[in-house]
Formats: structure tokens, C-alpha cells, sequence
């Protein structure tokens, strides 16, 4: 008539709700406070912490594993949600070659990068050197006359040349990167020593609060609530086992009936849904030759539909374990824009898919980085379509895009010059809303983890992760020196002082040296209106790029500008 299996479970429970337990008091590892979300097994209950927060104190050090990589915690922000670690083996007497051997993910654990954590790849038993910027890895080459190194950016070996397939397969290591300077001075054991910052999310402590340590039930009362909860397992336990079949038999038609009803809800949306077999189709069944662009969460595909439309299919990355998240969200925001200079979505698959597909507008001229950092020119046969005037034409439209989002409540969080879209006319059109955020109207910020791109992000973001419109007024002050001067936002290959755009044209600009910013291609010293216009743009970057957010304006008054130098050019040439 019993389940023995029930009855086992339900006299197990008896015994553990009866017996006492240990406190949930805050407990130390050499000197380091250990306490909720982290916990300490053998000292503390798994009530009294989170999944994948487990510490283990051993020789007097604070250890934790993450995806199968042993890591020392060196300190732990509690206020801000994030802790500083570091490799276990950088600090083992017994690990001759540091270097990391496998790769590192936080993919499916509770952590996010930091703002300022980025990879260091290495690159193993190379058939040739690579005489750049780059970190020597001597001991790991096992072959003679082979070499081993570490990079910041894989594309940078593409960017001169240089083949990484004579290599193995690079490895990625998380390091800090907040002060890129003066990492080109350290070796990169210095670097992973120095260790990197991950962050996590709101966790609820579910009695573990500082007022339940210490304190405890009294040891009668334990054995009613241990008796009640067994009590009421045999009667879950007994509806659970008449009512499974059923459940099992139609457990397929009720996942049926809730993809539909999601696809209904898309629909309702505006949101067409396509079929992942009809683009599978359209981009040749997701062709390498027909990728425009990798981004953090997925790849983007040129792709024609059989009505005849060109479209960008963006395929999100099966195994990163926010790609639902981006999804959802990047649909939710898309579908309530309507802008001339915003992408237009044309739909995308279900959860339910084989895959999480967004199609929207193919957007003919690529993106604005790649025409002013010159990788477009073999491309085009007019070397000067992207003049200083052009520039300026699509400053300004994507300055009003981005006032509009602001206008309905969304901040964008990723604006660079890889995310603006250049169309036939050279119109501006910003894109990917995957970290976009909406605002709501009673509030003046949202608190979010760590997320943008190194090079474009607000410091004072990084200080408070509270996310505002002046966050996106920072990215595009640095859009605009990057049209001033035809230079990436982050470059290892520039002198220290330099590597930063930001910084590098801060300083310039109040040094009065705006001249050696400008792109000397734009007319700066032979065309005195165009030498007017960029004093104009450099001074407003100037103001967009403040440390303090207050001290920034607004989009909107962004968007105002920049139409007043269009105009002061019009006038003049009228």
C-alpha cells in the first residue's frame, strides 16, 4: 500500500527537522568574512548560503570552485555584489608553469564578469613568433623551436597578419583590466596574481539573516514542525503517484499548448514568427561565408527570405546561459520602437525553436566602425563617403535615435560604433538592444550587474552599477572621437597613456590640442568650416564625457547640438 522509498524519505526528514542545527553565524578564513549568499561546508547548514557558493577553507585559505577551476578569494564586496579571485595555482610553490591549461566560463553559475574583467588568450607551442604586444609564455612550449604567448584580443593577430591556426587552440584566462597601462608592464603572471572580479546577482537568505544566527527553536517544537512536514510529504507523495500518470500522458500536449500560446503572444505583439527551417533556408543553412558580425551573445547572418527581402539573422549562442534572458528582452524592447534610425525587427523564432533567431532589416553598408577605421575602403570606390560632413550626418542621427529611446523610457547600454549601421544612403542605424534596459517612469535609475563594452562604459557606472540615460551620453561622447580622430575606443598596439580613446582625447581637448586628435584626413587644417564644425563636436564630446553624470547633458540637448553645427554649414554655404 506504501511506497517504501516514501516512507524512507519521510522518516529521513523526520529525523534531520528534528535533530538540532548548526547556526547560521558568519564565519571567517583568514580574515576574510565568510556569510550569505558564500557559506562554508561543515560549518555552517546549505540553507545558510547559495548553490555554487560553497567555500572551502583550506590551509588558512578561502577556495572556491567555478565550472571545474580552483580559485583563491581575495576579497569579497558585499555592498556591490561582486569579489576579487584569483587562480589557485598562481600561488601553488608545487605549479612550475602557471599558465592556465583549459578555458574558464561562467556560463550556467550565478556570476557575471565584472565591468573591468576582460580575457587573456594563450596561445600555445606556435610554429612562429609574434613580435607585438603580447605576454611571453616561455614554459609552456614543450617543442623546440615552438613558441608560446598571451594576448588581450585574438583579432588584433588577424588585424597584422598573423595566423593563429599555426597555433593550438588558444585558452582564455579572466583578468582585470581596468588599468590597461600598466599591465603592459607586468609579466602575465603578474596579471593572473593580480586576479579579476565577478559578480552575482540578489539572493534572499530564507532565515539566514543576522537575526536568526545565534538563535534556536526549541528542540520540542522541532519535532511538531519535523512530524507536520512528514506529514504532509506522505499526502503530496500519495497525490503525486495517482495523479503522474496522468500528468505524463499529457504532459507533451500541455508543452504544446504553451509554445503556441507564446507564439500567439508574439503574435498579438506585432512580432512575426518564423519557422527556424525558413532561415535555415535563407542563409544558407547559416553559411560561415555569410556571417557580418560576432557579437557577447551570438553571430549575425546575411540571409534572403523567399518574398524576396534581404535580411540579418542573429543566432544566438546556444551555450551562453543568458541567451534567453537577451532574447526575451531584445524582442520585448524592439517591438515598442519606431524610429527612422533604429533598426526595424522583422520577427523571430519561439523559445520553443531549435534555435533563438532574430531577424531583422539587412542593413547594406556594414557598421560605422569598420568606415572609420578604414576596413571598408577596398569596398567602396569613392575613398571619400565617409567625409567629415557624412560623419557629422550620422552623429546626428543617431544622437535623435538615442533621444527617443530615452524619451520612451529605454537606455540602450551598448552604444559603440560596431552597434550604428551605415544604410545605401548613409543614413544612421543604431542596433542590438540585447542589453538594453527600459526604465520605469517613477524611477531615475535601475541597479544591473556589470555589463557594456570595455572602452564606452561610464565610470561612474562601474563605481555604483546604477544605470541612467547618462550612461549612453558617455558611450556616445565616445562615438564622437572616435569620428574626430578615425581611432578605436581601445587599442594595446598605442603608447600607455593612449590606450584608452576616452582619456587620451580628454586630455587632448583640455590641453587645447584638438589638432593632434583629428583624423588628419578630414580637412581639419585646410577647410576652416570643417576646422569650426570638429572644435564644436570635440567640445560637446568634452561635456558627454564627464566623470560625474550630472555634469553631462542630456541626449536630447546632444541631438540639439549637433543640429546647430549642421546648420551653422548650411547657412555658410548658402
Amino acid at each position: 500500500m506504501y511506497n517504501p522509498i516514501v516512507i524512507i524519505f519521510s522518516v529521513s526528514l523526520l529525523m534531520r527537522l528534528a535533530s538540532p542545527i548548526k547556526d547560521c553565524q558568519i564565519q571567517t578564513c583568514n580574515g576574510l568574512v565568510i556569510k550569505r549568499p558564500f557559506w562554508i561546508p561543515g560549518l555552517q547548514e546549505p540553507g545558510c548560503g547559495s548553490i555554487g557558493f560553497n567555500v572551502a577553507c583550506k590551509e588558512n585559505r578561502p577556495l572556491i570552485q567555478i565550472n571545474g577551476t580552483g580559485f583563491i578569494i581575495i576579497d569579497i564586496f558585499y555592498k556591490n555584489a561582486s569579489f576579487l579571485l584569483a587562480q589557485s595555482r598562481v600561488s601553488d610553490p608545487n605549479v612550475g608553469c602557471v599558465a592556465p591549461q583549459r578555458n574558464f566560463s561562467v556560463d550556467r553559475t550565478p556570476f557575471e564578469y565584472g565591468l573591468s574583467t576582460t580575457d587573456l588568450f594563450f596561445l600555445y607551442n606556435c610554429k612562429t613568433p609574434y613580435d607585438r604586444e603580447t605576454y611571453d609564455v616561455g614554459c609552456a612550449s614543450n617543442t623546440t623551436g615552438h613558441y608560446s604567448f598571451a594576448v588581450f584580443h585574438l583579432e588584433l593577430l588577424q588585424h597584422w597578419n598573423y595566423s593563429a591556426r599555426s597555433c593550438q587552440a588558444p585558452v582564455n584566462a579572466a583578468v582585470e583590466a581596468d588599468d590597461v597601462g600598466r599591465l603592459v608592464n607586468m609579466t602575465y603572471v603578474e596579471i593572473l596574481k593580480k586576479g579579476f572580479v565577478l559578480q552575482w546577482g540578489e539572493h534572499d537568505c530564507d532565515g539566514c539573516h543576522a537575526g536568526y544566527a545565534g538563535s534556536r527553536l526549541n528542540f520540542g517544537v522541532k519535532i511538531c514542525i519535523g512530524i507536520g512536514a512528514a506529514l504532509i510529504t506522505l499526502i503530496v507523495c500519495a497525490i503525486f503517484s495517482i495523479y503522474y500518470h496522468k500528468f505524463k500522458t499529457n504532459h507533451t500536449t500541455s508543452s504544446q499548448s504553451y509554445s503556441l500560446s507564446m507564439s500567439k503572444d508574439l503574435e498579438m505583439a506585432g512580432v512575426h514568427i518564423f519557422h527556424y527551417s525558413e532561415l535555415e533556408q535563407a542563409t544558407d543553412h547559416f553559411n560561415p561565408k555569410e556571417e557580418l558580425g560576432d557579437g557577447g551573445y551570438g553571430a549575425v547572418f546575411k540571409g534572403k527570405l523567399k518574398d524576396g527581402r534581404d535580411v540579418a539573422v542573429k543566432r544566438l549562442y546556444e551555450h551562453h546561459y543568458r541567451r534567453i534572458d537577451q532574447f526575451v528582452n531584445e524582442v520585448e524592447i524592439v517591438t515598442k520602437l519606431r524610429h527612422k534610425n533604429l533598426v526595424t525587427l522583422y520577427g523571430c523564432t519561439t523559445c520553443h525553436s531549435r534555435e533563438l533567431l532574430l531577424i531583422y532589416e539587412y542593413i547594406p553598408r556594414g557598421t560605422l566602425a569598420e568606415h572609420i577605421q578604414g576596413e571598408r575602403t577596398e569596398l567602396e570606390s569613392d575613398s571619400m563617403l565617409m567625409s567629415w560632413r557624412c560623419r557629422l550626418s550620422v552623429a546626428t542621427e543617431t544622437a535623435g535615435a538615442l533621444a527617443y529611446l530615452h524619451s520612451v523610457g529605454v537606455v540602450h547600454r551598448d552604444v559603440k560604433t560596431s552597434n550604428i549601421l551605415i544604410d545605401n544612403d548613409f543614413h544612421a542605424k543604431l542596433a542590438d538592444f540585447g542589453l538594453s534596459r527600459v526604465i520605469p517612469t517613477d524611477t531615475t535609475h535601475v541597479s544591473t550587474g556589470p555589463q557594456g563594452t570595455p572602452g564606452y562604459v561610464d565610470p561612474e557606472y562601474n563605481e555604483l552599477y546604477r544605470l541612467t540615460e547618462k550612461s549612453d551620453v558617455y558611450s556616445f561622447g565616445v562615438v564622437l572621437v572616435e569620428l574626430i580622430s578615425s581611432k578605436p575606443a581601445i587599442d594595446f598596439t598605442r603608447k600607455i597613456d593612449e590606450i584608452n580613446l576616452s582619456s587620451m582625447a580628454m586630455k587632448k581637448i583640455q590641453d587645447g590640442e584638438v589638432g593632434e586628435l583629428v583624423d588628419p584626413n578630414l580637412g581639419f587644417e585646410s577647410d576652416e568650416k570643417v576646422r569650426e564644425m570638429i572644435l564644436g563636436v570635440a567640445e560637446l564630446a568634452f561635456r558627454c564625457l564627464q566623470n560625474r553624470r550630472d555634469l553631462r547633458p542630456s541626449m536630447e540637448d546632444v541631438a540639439i547640438v549637433l543640429k546647430d553645427i549642421q546648420r551653422m554649414d548650411v547657412m555658410d554655404i548658402q
